[in-house]
């Protein structure tokens, strides 16, 4: 279900939130997952990002505006050429191991390659890739979609090396404990390198486009785009900065605590929902009525909460 500010909450929420809390409901271990946000500059107007439009056959987020990314690839631990800060600067970062740091970047790399077909590395520590739309790099992106190809083993194939340091740490979000698929993602900030342009590659998105920060979250808050809770707070994150550099420069001095949704039942079965630090999504869900205000009563139980069929069994939080 989408809210008149394009907030959307799925329908399955309040009764999963209820077993959550009476215990009869186990939650999902979060998948690790790394999103990117790709940005450009604009003539005089900020920066732009790019967004892509999820399917709304998509059984997570369907119809939702969200980033490039998706789920860490157990093969991102492989060794791969690196350039740019020390893995262990990188845990340091993100706040976990070495070795998930790795994967975690690898996977915002590799996902940004697979769904917008720009590549942040190069042959050395200095210079990165430029036009790569020929028919070569196009099939091996489609392998890596495919999970015919591993990560590693493309960079060492082209004799690349992953450029760390042109990703800046942004954000992370774990997807709720009542949610049946849960993702732990961090989000990253990256400039669109020169001679790179992005593509509409992705297989779980219907449209792509490039708006400033503050064109889409005013779309947000007209209901014309549907977003989850992270993604309209990380763009609205980025409104004050006037240009691509000035965000990463920003990146270095983000806090990266994990944001994570909480539900609290009151003594008449309502549920009040909060997001800890993001006053904005916070709703209370009534008991008698056991539905998000605006739901459908009888909602088909083919669909998902935007009224698609939801077919497709992968996706992410971003």
């Amino acid at each position: 279900m989408t809210r008149t500010d394009g907030q959307m909450f799925p329908a399955s929420w309040p009764d999963r939130i209820r077993a959550l809390t009476s215990g009869e409901l186990v939650p999902a271990v979060p998948r690790r997952a790394a999103t990117v946000l790709l940005l450009r500059d604009t003539d005089g107007g900020g920066p732009a990002v790019h967004l892509l439009r999820r399917r709304a056959s998509m059984a997570f987020a369907g119809g939702a505006y969200a980033y490039p990314g998706g789920g860490v690839d157990p093969r991102d631990e492989r060794p791969v050429g690196w350039a740019g800060p020390s893995l262990d600067a990188w845990a340091a970062a993100l706040g976990t191991t070495s070795a998930v740091a790795q994967a975690v970047v690898c996977a915002a790399v590799r996902e940004t390659f697979e769904e917008s077909g720009v590549l942040l590395a190069g042959p050395d520590a200095e210079t990165v890739v430029a036009d790569i739309t020929g028919a070569d790099w196009e099939a091996d992106r489609a392998a890596l979609a495919a999970h015919d190809l591993a990560f590693a083993d493309f960079l060492a194939r082209r004799d690349l090396v992953l450029r760390s340091d042109l990703l800046g740490p942004w954000a992370r979000w774990i997807t709720p404990e009542f949610e049946e698929r849960r993702y732990d993602t961090w989000f990253f900030l990256a400039t669109l390198p020169a001679g790179q342009r992005t593509r509409d590659v992705s297989g779980e998105a219907d449209h792509t486009v490039w708006l400033r920060p503050a064109e889409a979250a005013a779309g947000y808050d007209r209901g014309e785009m549907s977003m989850l809770p992270p993604t309209i707070t990380t763009l609205r994150d980025l409104t004050p900065y006037a240009s691509a550099a000035d965000a990463l420069a920003a990146a270095a001095h983000r806090d990266l605590t994990p944001v994570l949704a909480r539900a609290a039942l009151d003594a008449d079965g309502g549920v009040v929902l909060t997001w800890p630090g993001h006053d904005e999504f916070t709703r209370f869900i009534p008991g008698s009525a056991g539905r998000l205000p605006g739901q459908d009563p009888d909602p088909d139980p083919a669909q998902g909460p935007d009224g698609a069929t939801h077919a497709e069994p992968n996706g992410d939080a971003r």
